[in-house]
């Protein structure tokens, strides 16, 4: 009888354990279904992920082009996070650092391009940990952005000096890092140190603080 009690407790610890461990965690089927479309996406925090998708023909209308000055070629940004940029990046230019836009907005057929190309070259499970289904990427919104620092490679801009400004600073103009280390399981991506989206300086800086993604900030 008591080895009975013995191996049920230990059963039941055990179980206790594992829910408190997963407990945050998303089950990884659940991207990309019970999808939900967007009915307002001019909002500034308008969240676009795995499960919530934008309409194929929907374009901002305040577009405009980040300065030549810190974008690789024509980049366009909504205007209010087109200014934030600008001005973050001038800042960051005057203490000596160089972050330069290498992606903003994109619209549905890019991204539908872009998708394809990911699975045709490296297969869809990589395609799906490392882009976004067209309708379902961030920037459709045209509020995010995707950035480079001295090394003048995107992919390694985590080994960059830009890059820990940025992980200290963005939030100070609007920004947020967009994907952090460690909460790929509520994100639905991999960790991009060079994803940046503006949702202002108030929502930017209570999610630094706290340091949480815009999918906890909104479920709070």
């Amino acid at each position: 009888m008591e080895e009975k009690l013995k191996k049920t407790y230990y059963i039941v610890l055990g179980i206790l354990i594992l829910l408190f461990f997963t407990k945050d965690i998303d089950v990884e089927n659940e991207f990309y279904k019970n999808i939900k479309l967007i009915t307002k996406p001019d909002e500034l925090l308008v969240l676009v992920n795995k499960n919530n998708q934008l309409l194929n023909s929907y374009v901002p209308n305040n577009l405009e082009n980040i300065s030549l000055k810190f974008a690789n070629k024509d980049k366009y940004l909504r205007k209010e996070a087109k200014e934030a940029f600008e001005k973050l990046a001038s800042d960051a230019s005057n203490l000596g650092y160089r972050i330069v836009a290498v992606s903003a907005y994109r619209d549905y057929n890019y991204q539908n391009q872009l998708f394809n190309y990911y699975v045709s070259e490296k297969g869809l499970d990589y395609a799906l940990e490392c882009s976004a289904k067209p309708g379902h990427s961030e920037h459709q919104t045209g509020l995010a952005v995707d950035v480079e620092g001295e090394n003048k490679d995107y992919d390694n801009f985590e080994d960059t000096k830009e890059f820990k400004w940025m992980k200290n600073n963005s939030h100070k103009y609007g920004f947020i890092l967009r994907y952090p280390k460690g909460k790929e399981h509520i994100t639905g991506f991999k960790y991009e140190p060079w994803h940046y989206r503006y949702v202002g300086i108030d929502v930017a800086t209570t999610i630094y603080n706290n340091n949480i993604t815009l999918e906890e900030y909104l479920n709070n």
